[in-house]
């Protein structure tokens, strides 16, 4: 891992995960030095699989990250961030073992989404299930998933979102989404999440989904977040999902527009109140 400190104001842990949507060349566009010390810090390194373990490896090389190991699991876990904006994101239950499709129609109407505690897997033949029988098979391959297997599975209510182009067969159905990068409460980047497809907001789509990101940050209170935000096919705005910014790929979000953000936040940060202690870790 490479330790450095962006334009003397942002320390940074880095290591390339051959993901385009992720990685990005710093030194290509900022000034970086060896000293980072004192700095906040974030980690652009992938999935990090034991968050506290790593945070204090970091700690060891003079770079205090800016969400807590506390912190960190408040935003990446859907148990943890669900009870705070549970009145603006779809109806959820996880479970810590399988329950039997006569629990899920307990509560829920087929069809249902289903996910990981942490992560969502693409494969729409697996997310989204319509029947106790695809509900059983989903099972199955949710044992088999290298990113779903190791996580509690948690029942969604499905809720049709604005569509944006036209579904692939054993994928998600592409929908009017946005990812939103949240700084200590400051958006510091926003794009549409689904690349492929040619979508934007207009200027009263995008303040809307915009108070609500700002309302979700503030009840969440992770100093480094990612919001994902989509309207319904009602023309609602829902928050999606939450998570880890450091662990997120930039989706359409300008990666050089959200870390010059970032620096720009943090310097006017200092100006209005000096003392470092305004970064907690």
């Amino acid at each position: 891992m490479d330790c450095s400190a962006l334009e003397n104001t942002l320390a940074l842990v880095c290591k390339p995960t051959d993901i385009p949507v992720y990685d990005f060349d710093f030194r290509r566009f900022f000034a970086c030095s060896s000293r980072t010390a004192g700095l906040p810090g974030v980690a652009r390194v992938g999935a990090i699989d034991n968050y506290s373990n790593f945070y204090q490896e970091c700690l060891e090389r003079d770079v205090q990250l800016v969400n807590s190991p506390e912190q960190q699991r408040l935003t990446s876990l859907l148990p943890e961030w669900y009870p705070r904006l549970e009145a603006k994101t779809p109806r959820s239950r996880w479970y810590e073992t399988f329950p039997s499709a006569k629990e899920v129609e307990a509560g829920f109407a087929w069809p249902v989404f289903l996910k990981g505690a942490r992560q969502t897997s693409r494969h729409g033949g697996l997310s989204i299930v319509d029947s106790p029988k695809a509900f059983a098979e989903s099972l199955v391959a949710f044992q088999a998933d290298p990113i779903l297997h190791w996580q509690e599975l948690v029942v969604r209510e499905f809720v049709p979102l604005r569509p944006v182009g036209q579904a692939v067969a054993g994928k998600l159905p592409p929908s009017f989404e946005f990812r939103t990068f949240w700084w200590f409460g400051k958006l510091v980047g926003a794009g549409p999440y689904w690349g492929a497809f040619d979508y934007r907001w207009n200027e009263g789509e995008k303040a809307a989904a915009l108070r609500l990101g700002a309302w979700a940050a503030q009840q969440v209170g992770c100093p480094f977040m990612v919001i994902d935000l989509a309207m319904t096919a009602s023309g609602d705005w829902i928050v999606i999902e939450c998570n880890d910014a450091m662990e997120s790929g930039y989706a359409g979000v300008s990666p050089l527009g959200l870390w010059q953000s970032i620096l720009d936040a943090i310097r006017a940060d200092h100006q209005s109140s000096p003392s470092l202690q305004d970064h907690p870790g």
